[in-house]
C-alpha cells in the first residue's frame, strides 16, 4: 500500500512540514479524494498569523478550498449531500464547515445551520494525530468518512468542470449567501448599485456574484492595482478605487460618491477583513441602503465608530458568516454556468505541493502578490 504526502504546521509562524502516512483503508461510508487544487484562504493566513480566536489543534493540516476526484470509496457511499450519485472518478468538492444536522440551530433554524454547535471542520479543527491523518486540503489526498464524522458533506461537480474552478466553490458560496442575506432583508434588488470593499479573492468573487445576482453597477475599493484592482475590472467592476492612492477615508468616500452619483450606493459589502472598513463603508451608502459585513471572519480588532450614523442614515446592517449545507450547491452551479464568462483562472497562481511551494503560496498570499494562491498536488488532474 502506497503512502500519501500531507503538510502540517506546528503553530503560528512555523514552516510547513511534509509527512508521509500510509494510504488508509476505505470502509463502507468513506472515500479517499485525490486533490487537484486547493486554495490558500484568508482564514488560513489568519490562523498562521495566530489570529484565530479558537485554539487550533496544532499540528494539523490546513486547506479547505478543495477540488478533487474520488479514487476509492466504500460501497454504502452512493450519493452526495444533494442526492447526486457518486462513483470512483467523480469530481467533487468538500467544504470546511459542515453542520451536524442535529444540534439546536440545525434542527430549529436550518437557515442558520452555519452557526451549528457541533460542526465538522476539515482543514481547521481535525488534528494530524487523528488517524488516518488526512484532514485538510494541503495534501495529496483527503479522507472523508460519514461513520466517523456523520456531518461530513460531499458535493459532486459536473464531470467537465475543471478542478481549479471547483476549488473556488467554497469562497464563492460565502459571497452568494451574503447577497442572499441582503435580498431576504429587502436590501438588494435587481439593478442595484453595489460597492465591494476589498480586492482579494473574496472581493473579486463578490464582484462576479453581484453581477450574476442582478447588480446594475459594481465598484471595487481595494489595492494594489496589480494584480488585484486590474483583475476586478476584468471581472466586470466598472470602476475601482485604489486605497494606496487615496489614503484617507474622506478621499475614498468622495471618490466613491463621485463614481456612483446621486446619493450613494444601494449596497456595500465588506470583503476586506480590515476593521476600518465598516465606518467608511456606511458612508458610501445612500440613506436607507444596506451594509453587509462578511469580511471580518476573524477578530482583527475593534475600531471606534459612531452608531448615530447607522440610525440617522436608516441603514440595514447585516452580518454573514460562511454558509449552510444547502448553499454550497448554489456556488457550484454559479461557477459552472458562468465558467466561460469570467477569467477565473487568472485569479489563481499555482504552486507545487512541496515544502517550498506551500511556503511560497502562503507568503505570496500574505504579501498580496497573488489574488488566490492555489496549491496543486496533482498537476495532471488539471489537464
Amino acid at each position: 500500500m502506497s503512502n500519501v504526502r500531507v503538510a502540517t504546521f506546528a503553530g503560528p509562524g512555523a514552516p510547513p512540514v511534509i509527512h508521509e502516512v500510509p494510504r488508509p483503508a476505505v470502509p463502507r461510508k468513506a472515500a479517499l479524494i485525490q486533490i487537484g487544487a486547493c486554495g490558500v484562504c484568508g482564514t488560513d493566513q489568519h490562523i498562521l498569523k495566530g489570529h484565530w480566536p479558537k485554539p487550533p489543534p496544532w499540528p494539523f493540516t490546513l486547506g479547505h478550498e478543495i477540488g478533487g476526484v474520488i479514487v476509492e470509496k466504500g460501497a454504502e457511499l452512493t450519493e452526495d449531500f444533494m442526492g447526486k450519485p457518486l462513483a470512483v472518478g467523480s469530481r467533487v468538492m468538500i467544504p470546511p464547515l459542515m453542520p451536524c444536522g442535529s444540534c439546536y440551530y440545525c434542527v430549529h433554524y436550518p437557515e442558520s445551520a452555519n452557526k451549528c454547535l457541533t460542526p465538522v471542520y476539515y482543514g481547521r479543527y481535525l488534528g494530524f494525530d487523528k488517524a488516518p491523518h488526512l484532514w485538510g486540503g494541503w495534501a495529496e489526498h483527503v479522507y472523508v468518512d460519514l461513520d466517523m464524522l456523520p456531518g461530513t458533506k460531499i458535493y459532486r461537480l459536473p464531470d467537465d468542470m475543471p478542478l481549479r474552478l471547483g476549488s473556488l466553490a467554497e469562497p464563492m458560496t460565502s459571497c452568494l449567501r451574503a447577497f442572499n442575506r441582503a435580498t431576504r432583508a429587502g436590501g438588494f434588488r435587481w439593478g442595484d448599485t453595489v460597492v465591494i470593499q476589498g480586492s482579494g479573492p473574496i472581493g473579486i468573487l463578490a464582484v462576479a456574484a453581484a453581477q450574476e445576482m442582478g447588480a446594475g453597477r459594481v465598484i471595487c475599493v481595494g489595492a494594489p492595482e496589480k494584480p488585484r484592482l486590474e483583475l476586478a475590472r476584468r471581472f466586470g467592476a466598472e470602476a475601482t478605487v485604489d486605497i494606496g492612492e487615496l489614503t484617507t477615508p474622506q478621499a475614498r468616500i468622495d471618490r466613491v460618491r463621485e463614481i456612483v452619483g446621486g446619493f450613494g450606493a444601494d449596497l456595500v459589502m465588506d470583503c476586506s477583513g480590515h476593521p476600518s472598513a465598516g465606518p467608511e463603508g456606511i458612508e458610501f451608502l445612500r440613506d436607507g441602503g444596506t451594509y453587509v459585513e462578511m469580511g471580518q471572519f476573524t477578530d482583527a480588532g475593534a475600531i471606534e465608530t459612531n452608531w448615530h450614523r447607522i440610525c440617522t442614515k436608516d441603514l440595514n446592517v447585516l452580518g454573514s458568516w460562511a454558509f449552510t449545507g444547502n448553499d454550497l450547491a448554489l456556488g457550484v452551479d454559479l461557477l459552472y454556468r458562468a465558467r466561460t464568462k469570467y477569467p477565473w483562472f487568472d485569479m489563481q497562481t499555482l504552486y507545487p505541493f512541496d515544502e517550498d511551494g506551500v511556503t511560497r503560496a502562503v507568503a505570496d498570499a500574505m504579501a498580496m502578490r497573488t489574488v488566490k494562491s492555489t496549491i496543486v498536488p496533482w498537476p495532471e488532474l488539471l489537464a
